[in-house]
């Protein structure tokens, strides 16, 4: 998985599992916890302040979807640090994607989010933009070639294939 990534650099990320993990807003539970019971399952969450990644341990018996998870999670941190023209840069891609009507994406959590927008502004589309970040990195590097998740036309994800070519080709992952 590793050798697919550009070169990472940064201070390290504490990755933690836990069994039957669920979220709600910035937490986290596992099986056992008295609270959290009602709140949806999730594979994976991340602190970014914290650098802090937890991981749901049934994942471990799924090499492949770990795969994408995790890197899906490890871009969190690069979309933290990959400053604005850059960010702007790939909103663009997103931005024509939205004229040309394209549908589909390159996992749940940007398509969840995707179905929702109704502006291209604010909280929720800033939300979406980085999650499709996130999603785009977890197909593009996961080595993974067909999943359920991935419902982007070829087009579109050359296209965007093409934007982290660009923007990661000749430097290191900064997390």
């Amino acid at each position: 998985m590793l050798r697919r990534l550009p070169a990472i650099e940064g201070l390290p990320i504490q990755l933690r599992f836990l069994p039957g993990l669920r979220a709600s807003r910035d937490r986290l539970t596992g099986d056992g916890e008295s609270f959290g019971r009602d709140w949806p399952e999730v594979h994976a969450g991340t602190f970014i302040r914290r650098r802090d990644t937890v991981v749901d341990a049934a994942l471990c018996a799924k090499s492949n979807e770990l795969a994408r998870i995790l890197i899906h999670e490890l871009f969190h941190y690069a979309w933290a640090r990959l400053g604005n023209p850059a960010r702007r840069s790939f909103e663009a891609v997103l931005l024509r994607e939205i004229e040309q009507r394209a549908r589909g994406e390159l996992g749940w959590s940007a398509e969840m989010r995707k179905r929702r927008l109704s502006v291209t502004a604010g909280r929720q589309w800033r939300e979406y933009v980085c999650e499709a970040f996130c999603d785009t990195a977890a197909w593009l590097y996961s080595g993974i070639r067909r999943h359920d998740e991935f419902t982007l036309a070829a087009r579109h994800r050359a296209v965007r294939a093409r934007w982290f070519r660009d923007v990661f080709g000749g430097r290191g992952l900064r997390v």
